[in-house]
């Protein structure tokens, strides 16, 4: 398996931005009333992903270490203001459903998380790839949670009519609450099926020194950090 190939895999499987490492969870509960709402949100995170982590890839010899953080969410929402004028003008319906959720795509954790621990390490070809991956394993998640909900809820899935007649609807899975219903019961499903999962503890690890298992954590690692941060402001003073 070739790089690209393994950074898609990545994505799509092994570290789902939305079922795996449980990020992005603002615009996973908020848009996904329906499949197409899904697959919309997933489809304009992917395009920001991809041309964000290219970029940055490019221009990662170029920014200075100071100020990476900034120049990172400069670029991303100069990329998310041409996708929402492009959703406005072209797909008027789904600008109109995803409303405030396309310019808080700037702000949604997994891009900035992707450029900062790929794409200002890596080439652009692979950071491009992983943005694919990434992209593509929220948009997946996105539209299943959308599709459950909307079956459920209004007993359609992308607008077809799928339940018989006689169903009656549970509105609740297209209101707020039924988000959590919803992605609640696939998480316990995950973790009964011993799936990786942020809520299992089988999520990869994380770069930290404690390994980001705060659920297990004893508490001395971060301590030490602390008395080390105090010592350090204490000998500035």
């Amino acid at each position: 398996m070739n790089k690209c190939t393994e950074r898609l895999y990545n994505g799509i499987i092994k570290e789902n931005p939305t079922f795996v490492l449980m990020l992005g969870m603002c615009p996973t509960l908020a848009v996904t009333t329906s499949a197409v709402n899904g697959v919309g949100m997933g489809l304009s995170t992917t395009v920001v992903l991809m041309m964000s982590n290219l970029l940055i890839s490019a221009l990662r010899n170029i920014i200075p270490d100071r100020v990476r953080i900034p120049a990172f969410i400069v670029v991303v929402a100069s990329l998310v203001t041409v996708v929402q004028l492009l959703i406005q003008a072209y797909i008027p319906f789904l600008y109109d459903a995803l409303g405030i959720y396309i310019p808080l795509i700037v702000v949604n954790c997994i891009i900035l998380g992707r450029a900062e621990a790929y794409a200002s390490k890596n080439g652009p070809a692979e950071s491009a790839f992983d943005g694919i991956g990434m992209g593509l394993g929220f948009t997946i998640a996105l539209t299943c949670i959308g599709a459950v909900r909307e079956l459920l809820g209004s007993g359609a899935v992308f607008g077809f009519r799928v339940m018989p007649e006689a169903y009656e609807p549970i509105t609740i899975f297209v209101m707020a609450p039924g988000a959590f219903f919803v992605l609640s019961i696939l998480t316990a499903l995950q973790n009964r099926f011993k799936a990786p999962s942020a809520t299992n503890g089988s999520a990869p690890k994380s770069s930290l020194a404690c390994g980001g298992d705060c659920s297990h954590c004893s508490g001395s690692i971060c301590a030490d950090n602390r008395r080390r941060l105090e010592a350090a402001a204490d000998k500035k003073e």
